[in-house]
């Protein structure tokens, strides 16, 4: 570490990187997995090769890998700054770097070779399981210190929402991912039939809540009003809907399994909850969008607000999909369709990648010691390729999901389906042709970034390589005496 920095950005750093990495890997394979539904033959015949095999590489790539590095860099950076003091144990914070790129890798690798539990958004197996638990147990220690340590006695919102998202997803992946291992790479759960799903996806929802939705608004809040250079649009607003979110979120699993052997009880609660979680989070959205009233100019030469500015207005609308798609006649034409996968994107790139960028895009300067990004163009160029990208991938899948759902319901007057399955596979081919090409923009935006990052931290590059010069005490140099006056 630098000694005359004041915070400890070494890891905030490190974070950085593997965040820019792990998005251009996960979102690669994504097109990839986009590429073999069009074409299948890009299987090669490969067993490990194929979608199945290959599409938990691409959630957890971009959703923990990606996500999960933006996020605990940017939780190590806004608490020393909210706080006004040094992140607490230093190594700590370094092993917590180190140990989630190893989980990362170990879970990449292992997954498309079948060591999996098969559960979505929580397939690696119990071995990497565990090694996840002591590096969020770590992660929570760091940051619960640093707040403790702090020197201003408010602890600021964002703080809040990195504290819940911290608790909650490390109590989500314990208690869904309790298992009995059988053998060093295979365990069996202890939850069986209807209560698995039910625990599945209390874990799977609120993972989509608390760690893409409660994390990536504690990152909004801290880095749209320094962008937009003033103070949040209302800080009392910003408490309630923070309540009301963490409060309302962890009953709306259930409307993943409509029309399931899951009671019907429990399906209607989780609609209902999901109607009532549409305030909140147009809340934590106008509040974003509302932060820029009267800086709007900023948008035209800044590409960072603007990819603030869209993630709000993505999350403002895929959180309207989603409570909508929660109702049962609204399920009964979307679920198990494309427009599922559409709703989940607008989410994802969306919401999270966009903040993410925007957010990576305001503190990577600040972190690297340097002044602004390497290039304005380049920034400039990312926004536009993710933009495009995004409306290509979600305009199809709409446009595809509606197209199944209208076709798989269509009868005959004898009551006969009029059309096949492979019927409505016809109909969407050149939809998931498209999306493959939106991927491909958005991972072409990805490209531009990391070499963007990479030239920005040239500085900071050569100054870790370069040894610190130090000051050699100059001679103190003998003392003449004075001249005697001359003679009068």
């Amino acid at each position: 570490m630098h000694p005359t920095e004041t915070y400890n950005d070494r890891v905030v750093r490190l974070f950085l990187l593997a965040a820019a990495v792990w998005g251009i890997i996960g979102m690669s394979i994504g097109v990839f997995a986009a590429a073999q539904l069009a074409w299948p033959a890009l299987n090669f015949g490969v067993p490990w090769l194929t979608f199945s095999h290959i599409r938990p590489d691409h959630t957890f790539g971009v959703i923990f890998a990606f996500g999960g590095s933006a996020l605990m860099g940017t939780c190590y950076y806004v608490v020393q700054r909210t706080g006004h003091t040094r992140l607490a144990f230093n190594r700590l914070a370094l092993a917590t770097f180190w140990g989630w790129q190893l989980i990362c890798v170990l879970a990449m690798a292992t997954m498309p070779f079948g060591i999996t539990q098969s559960k979505e958004y929580a397939e690696p197996e119990w071995f990497i399981d565990i090694l996840i638990a002591v590096v969020w147990v770590a992660f929570g220690t760091v940051f619960f210190a640093t707040l403790a340590r702090r020197r201003i006695q408010h602890i600021y919102v964002a703080n809040w929402y990195y504290g819940a998202f911290i608790i909650a997803v490390g109590l989500l992946h314990i208690v869904n991912n309790l298992a009995v291992p059988v053998s060093l790479t295979k365990s069996y759960p202890i939850y069986s039939g209807v209560v698995d799903a039910m625990v599945q996806w209390w874990y799977g929802h609120n993972a989509v809540a608390f760690f893409l939705t409660a994390g990536f608004l504690g990152m909004m809040y801290y880095f749209v009003p320094r962008q937009a250079q003033q103070p949040l649009w209302s800080y009392r607003f910003s408490i309630v809907n923070f309540w009301a979110l963490i409060s309302v979120y962890m009953w709306a699993g259930s409307h993943h399994l409509m029309y399931t052997a899951l009671p019907d009880w429990v399906q209607s609660v989780g609609m209902a909850f999901s109607l009532v979680l549409l305030m909140p989070s147009w809340g934590s959205a106008a509040n974003g969008l509302l932060t820029f009233s009267g800086a709007w100019h900023k948008l035209r030469a800044d590409p960072a607000a603007k990819f603030m500015v869209l993630a709000l207005v993505f999350y403002a609308a895929s959180t309207f999909e989603g409570s909508m798609m929660a109702i049962k006649t609204v399920n009964s034409l979307s679920h198990y369709t494309d427009w599922t996968i559409a709703h989940v994107h607008s989410g994802s790139i969306g919401w999270v990648a966009m903040i993410t960028i925007g957010s990576l895009y305001a503190m990577a300067p600040r972190a690297l010691g340097r002044p602004a990004m390497h290039s304005t163009r380049a920034m400039e160029l990312h926004f536009w390729l993710h933009t495009c990208g995004l409306l290509l991938y979600v305009i199809s899948m709409w446009a595809a999901g509606i197209t199944e759902g209208v076709m798989w319901r269509a009868t005959r007057p004898d009551g006969a389906l009029a059309y096949s399955f492979l019927d409505s596979l016809r109909a969407v081919h050149p939809l998931y042709v498209a999306r493959m090409l939106g991927g491909v923009l958005v991972v072409s935006g990805m490209v531009v970034m990391a070499w963007n990052l990479w030239h920005t931290a040239a500085h900071a590059r050569k100054r870790l390589i370069t040894p610190i010069p130090v000051p050699i005490p100059e001679p103190v140099p003998h003392q003449v005496p004075a001249p005697l006056p001359a003679a009068g």
